[in-house]
């Protein structure tokens, strides 16, 4: 996933509730849904960066000397730039790019 180019905000933004109330019509709810959600996107980077910091395992043998390693440096760095999951869940849900199903709620069959 792209979370660079997700377009969320990285900046503190007060949000009109009536726009979560149209999306949901349960502010409780719209909040249910992006943290979920955020949990989700929080999963996913926590993945993708241990993946890449995976690479920069220090072995055993390798302890005793310990050295700055630029290239992780950057990686972490890239990381703590991107938006965070929160923000991406709340701009997914505002722009109805999230698919919301109610589990309460069973579908009929005909």
């Amino acid at each position: 996933m792209k979370f660079k180019n997700t377009g969320a905000e990285k900046t503190t933004i007060t949000r009109n509730i009536n726009d979560f109330m149209d999306k949901t019509d349960n502010i409780f709810q719209a909040v249910s849904i992006m943290a979920k959600r955020s949990y989700q996107v929080n999963e996913k980077m926590k993945e993708e960066l241990l993946e890449k910091l995976q690479e920069f395992a220090i072995s055993q043998e390798q302890l005793d000397e310990v050295f700055e390693n630029q290239e992780q440096i950057a990686v972490s760095k890239f990381y703590e730039s991107l938006p965070k999951p929160w923000a991406i869940a709340m701009k997914e849900l505002l722009n109805d790019e999230l698919y919301i199903r109610d589990a309460n709620v069973s579908e009929e069959e005909d």
